[in-house]
């Protein structure tokens, strides 16, 4: 991991657990505050499953998932390109992961708070670490159909 991405995924990381404990601490689980009238509410929510609240009470599952992406993250990210959507991508990825991952092992569940309501659909309830993580995937998908997935070997 080099300097850059070292340093965006450590602000995106602050930014995630400072978030989910300043909101924490205003509020009690379930409550909300609305900030848009049937749009957008910061409600308190713990989720133990994954998006959607798939297999709920299955932490060590996305435990081990989250250490394996870890890993193949690491692996992988030396033979990208490097440019500057790539940084972003892997800082997005390891910080979103690494975050969600500490509430996991710490307090057994995630905590979730930003809650959307968009054409009547109430959005799963979720967080920045995320929002970092769904980043992350769009921009190494653009990685890899631009070709930006291998790093070019000079002969020599």
């Amino acid at each position: 991991m080099n300097k850059k991405t070292f340093i965006i995924a450590m602000i995106l990381l602050i930014a995630d657990q400072l978030s989910k404990s300043i909101v924490e601490i205003y509020l009690n689980l379930s409550e909300s505050i609305k900030v848009i009238n049937n749009f957008f509410y910061i409600t308190v929510a713990h989720n133990t499953g994954g998006a959607w609240s798939i297999l709920n009470n299955h932490s060590y599952i996305f435990i081990i998932a989250s250490i394996v992406a870890l890993v193949l993250l690491v692996k992988y990210m030396f033979s990208f390109k490097k440019n500057a959507r790539n940084t972003v991508a892997f800082a997005c990825l390891c910080s979103g992961i690494v975050s969600n991952l500490a509430d996991r092992l710490f307090l057994g569940y995630v905590r979730d708070f930003l809650d959307f309501k968009i054409f009547g659909y109430d959005y799963p309830i979720f967080n920045i670490a995320d929002i970092a993580i769904v980043v992350g995937v769009i921009l190494l998908i653009i990685a890899i159909i631009k070709g930006e997935d291998r790093v070019e070997k000079s002969s020599k």
